[in-house]
């Protein structure tokens, strides 16, 4: 059974048809539930899920992805979790692909990407989701993890504002747990819109670079808040 997470912070235009589509693309057999974790909204992203006839848990929790998740996952009851942004939509079946990936001995990994953009650069990173680069993984492809292997992990490390789905990856890495799906999971673009792709893409490269050369959390926290937030 897979319990499926999803941080959000004001979500109001993307959370009704991210709920409906993962209910309408999945056999329900195989969710246990669908936890929505909250970190603060103030445009009415919860009272539009309550209005939603879904059977829905929202859980309040501090801001910060990292929080949000892990206050998801003490509640899941799956043995799996899936982790998910609140702007991206994961293939039909995906609920299928995820339980054959750990039927077959995979315990974490996560579905190839594709903007909702047709610019040349995005449709290249888009394919290049497909390989199992660490370099080209990121919390927009959403992650997969069986609740044993999250809790051996220790979960998300909320020291980390950002870059703290990169930090479990890695962490998934290096115990060679994680495989890519080859399905596509449809992300929003929106980030890259408002910045500008190539603005936006330098500053992830640095943000990644940063990391490899040993910044601290808070070094990358400052940095984002500088040139992105």
């Amino acid at each position: 059974m897979i319990s499926i997470i999803i941080p959000v912070l004001n979500e109001a235009s993307t959370i009704e048809e991210l709920l409906f589509h993962l209910v309408d693309n999945a056999e329900l057999q195989n969710i246990s539930e669908i936890i929505v974790v909250d970190g603060g909204s103030t445009d009415g992203t919860q009272e539009i899920i309550a209005q939603l006839d879904l059977n829905i848990k929202v859980l309040a929790s501090e801001k910060g992805r990292a929080k949000q998740m892990n206050a998801g996952a003490r509640i899941a009851r799956g043995n799996i979790l899936y982790f998910l942004h609140a702007d991206s939509f994961p293939p039909n079946r995906y609920d299928k692909y995820i339980i054959e990936e750990v039927g077959n001995g995979n315990n974490a990994g996560c579905f190839r990407l594709q903007f909702d953009h047709n610019h040349w650069w995005l449709r290249l990173a888009s394919w290049l989701t497909q390989f199992s680069w660490r370099a080209c993984r990121g919390g927009d492809q959403s992650q997969f993890i069986t609740k044993a292997l999250f809790q051996e992990i220790g979960g998300y490390d909320e020291s980390y504002t950002i870059y703290e789905d990169n930090i479990l990856i890695n962490e998934l890495y290096k115990r060679n747990e994680f495989v890519v799906i080859n399905q596509k999971i449809r992300t929003s673009a929106r980030l890259y819109e408002r910045h500008g792709i190539w603005k936006l893409q330098y500053h992830f490269w640095a943000i990644y670079v940063k990391k490899w050369f040993g910044a601290s959390a808070d070094d990358l926290l400052a940095y984002y808040k500088k040139y992105i937030a």
